[in-house]
């Protein structure tokens, strides 16, 4: 048991050490829409979901419309199809609200 909590930890250090960089921020100074996906995704590892919600609020969902797509493939859901397009499209919304709230907010630059 502690040789998997080392390996762990030790994958999200490496997870932290080696987290891609936003081309937007890096020559605009500009956060884009998906700016904070990997830190709340790090958070939501670490077991912080306030942290993680409060970081990229579209995390959460954006897992579970991954997890039931890959259900979907393996079992064929009746209205799957049409279930994955509603979260997606609430997922889109969303993310479009929190661009939009973070603009406003002036939270947006580096």
């Amino acid at each position: 048991m502690a040789v998997m909590l080392g390996v762990y930890h030790g994958l999200l250090h490496w997870l932290e050490a080696n987290m891609l960089s936003c081309p937007s921020k890096k020559y605009l100074h500009i956060d884009c829409p998906g700016c904070g996906l990997q830190r709340s995704f790090l958070f939501l590892l670490r077991g912080d979901l306030l942290s993680s919600f409060r970081m990229y609020p579209a995390t959460i969902p954006l897992l579970g419309l991954l997890v039931f797509v890959g259900l979907h493939l393996k079992y064929q859901f009746r209205h799957g199809a049409v279930i994955i397009k509603y979260l997606y499209l609430g997922i889109a919304i969303l993310i479009t609200v929190f661009y939009i709230y973070k603009i406003v907010h002036h939270k947006i630059t580096t």
